[in-house]
């Protein structure tokens, strides 16, 4: 079966790389990335191994590599990425002595990997199930570790075929895992090494809530109204927002950041949008509008502390975008249907701090609600800050259990 899961990722590998010959950018960056990897480098000190698939993944580990560089300085820390979204906008990350790309999970690369560092422990983020690696590290005898690890009765593991994908799990020392329910899961099939202590990705959006800054070009395009941000918005999510803004009373505006800041995307939303809007990189303070367009990166998770309530986007395509973000600022949120991969999306619509929508009339129906009826918008703000305290410790809880199984284990 190992013989048949190695085929498996060579043959995803050869795709990849057809692809970045065909001229797909991001199958480019990957293969890219994976050629500038030093096959061998001096063994200089201890080193912990963090690896995300992506940036979203890298979010929920970040807190624990923080706290982890700040209690035990003594390692050094190799974070590595599966995707380019990650790789390309955390290669510099302060808290990292090393980012790179993670090569191809085959029996070669997995030695020739532990044999670049001299690794003492490993943390998988959430869904990173890499079998040939999680091999090496248990025939080195390295402690491997999962953050936010969240599963589902679907999966494969616990299907009737998934015999040879259970005992891979064996290889793992400890599984830190968001809820009970992935706690009973791993029961099921013998494995009872797991904690439940949440989703560290709370940790870290309640970090950005406490120290965001203000932004000037922002607060002057406010001017005092009350404002709405879709964050993340696809094309699917803004035809229907584009219905909902020229209902806006005078004293609302609006923010959209779409996920695509292409030129051809933002013409686009400049075709919906039949009133006056300003690009973020060309705001004119002296010009009033009523939608602010956000055409950049790496400001939108700050910017929630100026919203009323949020719209997020992806929920007509394949998942919705994160919600964490803008409910730690206690906005409510709204997004489309395919929502329930998430605990916090379900947990919060079944509270009454989010809301799914499928329709035109079911968005202009809440967002109705949460512009009128000033009860139900303090309602659904208080559940959302509730929510988002009683999530906040998960970092901790790892932070402790990893000292003493570690420490404990080497004394």
């Amino acid at each position: 079966m190992r013989f048949l899961y190695t085929l498996a990722i060579q043959i995803y590998e050869f795709g990849v790389k057809m692809a970045a010959l065909f001229g797909n950018q991001k199958a480019k960056l990957w293969v890219d990335g994976r050629r500038s990897l030093p096959e061998n480098q001096p063994n200089d000190g201890d080193w912990i191994w963090f690896h995300a698939s992506s940036l979203g993944e890298f979010e929920q580990g970040r807190p624990v590599i923080e706290a982890l560089k700040s209690q035990y300085p003594q390692y050094k820390i190799l974070l590595s990425f599966f995707s380019p979204s990650g790789y390309e906008i955390r290669k510099n990350y302060p808290y990292a002595d090393e980012v790179v790309y993670l090569p191809s999970d085959t029996p070669k690369n997995a030695h020739l990997w532990l044999k670049r560092h001299h690794f003492v422990a490993a943390f998988f983020i959430k869904y990173e199930f890499w079998f040939n690696y999680m091999k090496a590290l248990k025939d080195n005898g390295i402690p491997l570790f999962y953050i936010s690890l969240i599963l589902k009765s679907n999966q494969y593991f616990f299907q009737w075929y998934g015999g040879w994908f259970r005992k891979q799990l064996q290889s793992v020392t400890h599984f830190f895992v968001q809820d009970e329910r992935t706690a009973k899961l791993l029961h099921s099939i013998g494995l009872d090494n797991s904690t439940v202590c949440g989703d560290t990705r709370f940790d870290r959006v309640a970090a950005i809530a406490r120290q965001a800054k203000p932004f000037p070009e922002i607060e002057k395009f406010i001017n005092g109204r009350k404002c709405i941000i879709a964050g993340s918005s696809w094309q699917p999510d803004e035809k229907l927002l584009a219905n909902c803004i020229k209902r806006l009373p005078h004293d609302y505006c609006f923010i959209m950041a779409p996920h695509d800041i292409s030129d051809s995307h933002i013409a686009q939303i400049k075709n919906l949008l039949e009133y006056d809007y300003q690009l973020y990189t060309e705001f004119d303070a002296d010009k009033e509008s009523k939608v602010l367009v956000l055409n950049t990166i790496g400001i939108l998770s700050q910017l929630y502390q100026y919203a009323r309530f949020v719209y997020i986007g992806g929920g007509f395509g394949v998942n919705i975008h994160n919600i964490q973000e803008p409910v730690t600022f206690g906005c409510p949120v709204i997004f489309g249907p395919k929502y329930k991969s998430f605990k916090e999306a379900v947990d919060l619509v079944g509270l009454g701090g989010a809301f799914s929508i499928s329709k035109q009339v079911g968005l202009n129906y809440i967002f109705g609600r949460l512009l009128n009826d000033e009860a139900f918008y303090q309602h659904a703000s208080k559940v959302c800050k509730d929510y988002v305290l009683s999530q906040i410790g998960a970092t901790s809880a790892i932070m402790k259990g990893f000292s003493q199984l570690f420490f404990d284990d080497k004394a």
